[in-house]
């Protein structure tokens, strides 16, 4: 472990663990999905979500997010494009329509799941146009790494590390919404499944937007 400041490790995973598990847009989103296609469905988003992060991480260590920095504007349209998308899904879910609904099993009959690339895309779009994502990476990872060390496997381990946490978090939140949405199918309340989804994606979408 050479290549590794231990020292530093030890304080990077608490650290980031603690970011991680902090209710933010991404979290909202596991949530969200949990809730609404279930944990194993939701993975798709987390692959998304994942590509994201570490397309994040990465270039905030090798300096391309001063080129956001350098050019706002092009970042923000696409933080609204985004955020709108977001908002457009929430607003399906709320009025029981669209495809990223839950209905009852009686209703449900052959109606397809959202498609795997759509729920990739919307996690990768939420992680990528989060600004708060941006700032706690730019903020907290470049401090640790050991400048006397090479970049290349201390970035590969500490991105490993930020992809390993984040997957931990997404299936908590994921799973504790799935189970919340059992619990609602059960009393038959799946009108409040939709519209408890559709007002937490609008959030989602809002503050991407704004936030």
């Amino acid at each position: 472990m050479g290549l590794i400041d231990l020292s530093l490790l030890a304080l990077f995973v608490p650290t980031f663990f603690l970011v991680s598990i902090t209710p933010g847009m991404c979290m909202t989103l596991a949530l969200t999905l949990g809730m609404t296609v279930g944990v194993r469905r939701t993975a798709w988003m987390m692959v998304g979500e994942l590509a994201g992060v570490a397309l994040v991480a990465v270039s905030a260590v090798l300096g391309i997010a001063a080129l956001i920095l350098k050019y706002p504007a092009a970042f923000t349209v696409f933080r609204y494009v985004g955020g709108a998308y977001l908002a457009w899904v929430g607003v399906q879910m709320w009025r029981s329509r669209g495809r990223m609904v839950m209905v009852s099993p009686s209703a449900r009959g052959d109606e397809p799941l959202p498609a795997r690339r759509a729920l990739a895309t919307q996690g990768f779009v939420t992680a990528v146009a989060n600004p708060k994502g941006w700032a706690f990476t730019i903020a907290l990872l470049p401090p640790f790494i050991n400048d006397s060390l090479p970049l290349a496997p201390q970035l590969a381990v500490l991105v490993a590390i930020i992809l390993l946490l984040e997957t931990l978090c997404m299936l908590i939140y994921a799973g504790g919404g799935q189970g919340l949405g059992r619990l609602l199918q059960r009393s038959e309340n799946v009108t409040a499944i939709n519209r408890v989804a559709g007002s937490l994606m609008l959030g989602v979408g809002g503050w991407l937007a704004f936030g």
